[in-house]
């Protein structure tokens, strides 16, 4: 025979025989696979945002699992019932419900998988429910449901149970009972102790007022350990290229920055507890932030001993001890480069709200030379070149601000004052646009965009801005005269009258609103109206006798000319050389047919006289200069 290992004599292969999509079990498939399907959209869905959409995915796998169950039962293949995939199901759809807020509805599905025998651990999801009891603030119930789980779940499991354990805790501080919560995180720190415990049992300590047992605490956190890397392992210290290579990739990956973040979090809570407790534990303070500092430079975060100083100068500002603060930030002079920043920089702040300006400007060249780049001392370096009104040099420190700190916001506001003072509105319309789309309801932000768009000459522009402004404080009385005045700019006098009548209501004291509501009614021909607000300009400037003047045309406008003579006698007792006054009482004695018009005539002549007098001699004065 011919040598053929490959069988190639025999020619090509059978073809294949089709696929039969319409058994029931290859249908039965393609369903498990669609459920499957839909699981795992509801879940993409869920992880960008789109919570109703996941919710419909979910519901949408509900059915279609029902239906592949009735399948099975119609073809008497209930033996091979996926209950693994019905599980899937159902806590796909009940993770979305709680997602979606529908509190009851979730509820109602974790409690069908609970109480299923089936399937096999699915007493952790009580877990899940308790979770569901707290957001809904029924805490007792969230209590039982917490320590249930904790039941069924074995000591294997122990990072788990301290989870839960932690959650017991939380729940117990938000019920006020303290020492059930203490009870709980006392635990937790003698077996697994983790920062955020710490802190939540210094928390309980503070709220009962046990000093010694809060000392205990925070030795206690600051002693718990992080678990990560020190920092020098990712400075490269050979010339080898492939370790530096090494060192490079992973100077900056998740890991790391999982780990600074961890660290940042538990300074975080080592200066807030500090801060908390440091009045509490001593007779003063000032002691309490010295144990504190002493307890911290003999711990791994020795570091912020030199913040908590400056937090104690803070302490001593809001306390109004000025000197006090000041003595303290001083120590700091002779300290590393980053810290006499810091302090110089609180320093030099305190001088500029004093008004001393010239150590302000000492302090904050001090802290510029101790760190060039904290964005902080630059901007006050700029603040004091900006009241001295070098304003190019001040615009010039506040730029350098923004390059180390682009998303600084004081030195971005700053500059776009800075700009309005120079004039170059677009370039200060620009800064304060770029500090808008970063405090998106910042009030003082969007007031200067309007104030910027007004002599831009868009008009309607400023007054946007300001109706965004009066949303976030509609109480403000000075942007309601504004949109008073931009609206009578624009000839629009029933929306002017109503912003000036609102800044009116919030401030009665503002002369130029007065002025203008009362002039308002006058020339409406209801001058009885405008009577109250001249009557209360003459109330904030009695020495202006035009505000009298005005109140007695109105009551002579009016027709009450008894009520205007008085007013007009007053003004004259009060301002005996006023003509206007005179002529108007000769005028109205004469229409009223009383004796004293003679008197008044005469006094009206004698006062123009002298007038007339100091008039010329006025001009002789100027002629011989």
């Amino acid at each position: 025979s011919t040598f053929d290992p490959l069988g190639q004599s025999r020619g090509p292969a059978p073809p294949l025989e089709a696929k039969n999509d319409d058994t029931v079990e290859e249908k039965i498939k393609i369903l498990e696979k669609k459920v499957n399907d839909l699981i795992e959209e509801s879940c993409m869905a869920q992880s960008i945002g789109a919570l109703q959409l996941a919710l419909e995915k979910a519901k949408e796998a509900g059915r279609k699992e029902r239906a592949l169950i009735r399948q099975r039962e119609q073809s008497g293949n209930t033996e091979h019932i996926n209950l693994d995939l019905t599980y899937s199901v159902l806590l796909n759809l009940a993770n979305q419900y709680a997602n979606n807020e529908m509190y009851p509805e979730a509820l109602n599905s974790y409690q069908v998988i609970v109480k299923n025998k089936m399937f096999s651990n699915a007493g952790r999801l009580k877990v899940n429910m308790a979770n569901i009891y707290f957001k809904q603030k029924n805490y007792p119930k969230a209590i039982k449901f917490y320590r249930m789980a904790l039941d069924q779940i074995s000591n294997a499991h122990k990072e788990m149970r301290i989870k839960i354990m932690q959650n017991i805790g939380v729940v117990f501080v938000r019920l006020g009972q303290y020492s059930d919560a203490i009870t709980s995180l006392e635990h937790i720190m003698s077996d697994s102790p983790n920062i955020k415990t710490g802190f939540n049992l210094i928390l309980c300590y503070y709220a009962i007022g046990d000093r010694e047992r809060m000392k205990k605490a925070f030795q206690k956190l600051i002693s718990v350990p992080l678990g990560i890397d020190d920092e020098d392992k990712y400075i490269p210290t050979s010339d080898d290229p492939s370790s530096n290579m090494v060192i490079e990739a992973i100077k900056n990956d998740k890991l790391h920055q999982m780990e600074r973040n961890l660290k940042v979090l538990a300074e975080k809570y080592i200066m807030t507890a500090a801060k908390l407790i440091a009045p509490a534990i001593e007779t003063s303070f000032a002691s309490g932030f010295d144990w504190c500092v002493d307890m911290v430079k003999s711990s791994q975060y020795v570091e912020l001993a030199n913040d908590l100083e400056i937090n104690k100068a803070i302490t001593y500002l809001r306390q109004k001890d000025f000197n006090q603060a000041v003595e303290t930030l001083k120590t700091f002079e002779k300290k590393d480069s980053r810290v006499k920043s810091a302090a110089a920089t609180n320093l030099s702040f305190l001088y500029f709200l004093e008004k001393d300006y010239d150590q302000a400007d000492r302090y904050a060249d001090l802290a510029m030379n101790a760190d060039r780049y904290n964005p902080a001392a630059l901007i006050n370096k700029g603040n004091t070149v900006f009241v001295k009104k070098d304003y190019e040099k001040a615009a010039e420190f506040y730029k350098e601000a923004l390059r180390n700190d682009s998303s600084c916001t004081e030195a971005l506001y700053n500059l776009g004052l800075t700009y309005k003072r120079l004039n170059r509105l677009e370039e200060a319309l620009d800064c304060f646009l770029k500090l808008h789309a970063i405090l998106r309801n910042s009030a003082q932000v969007m007031y200067q965009l309007a104030y910027l768009y007004e002599p831009l000459g868009d008009p309607q522009q400023a007054i946007e801005w300001l109706m965004q402004v009066i949303s976030v404080t509609p109480t403000d009385p000075h942007v309601l005269a504004k949109l008073g005045k931009l609206h009578d700019d624009e000839g629009d006098k029933s929306q002017a009258f109503q912003y000036y009548s609102e800044s009116f209501r919030y401030f009665p004291s503002n002369i130029d609103v007065i002025e203008w509501l009362g002039a308002y009614y006058i020339e409406t021909q209801f001058c009885e109206k405008a009577i109250q607000y001249f009557e209360r300009a003459t109330l904030i400037q009695p020495t202006q006798v035009k505000w009298q003047l005005i109140v007695a045309s109105c009551y002579r406008r009016s027709g009450n000319y008894q009520k205007a003579l008085e007013t007009y006698k007053e003004i004259h007792r009060r301002f005996p050389e006023n003509v206007e006054c005179l002529r108007f009482l000769v005028r109205l004695s004469t229409d009223m047919g009383l004796k004293e018009v003679q008197e008044y005539a005469t006094k009206l002549k004698k006062v123009e006289k002298m007038k007339e007098i100091r008039e010329q001699v006025y001009v002789c004065l100027l002629s011989n200069s």
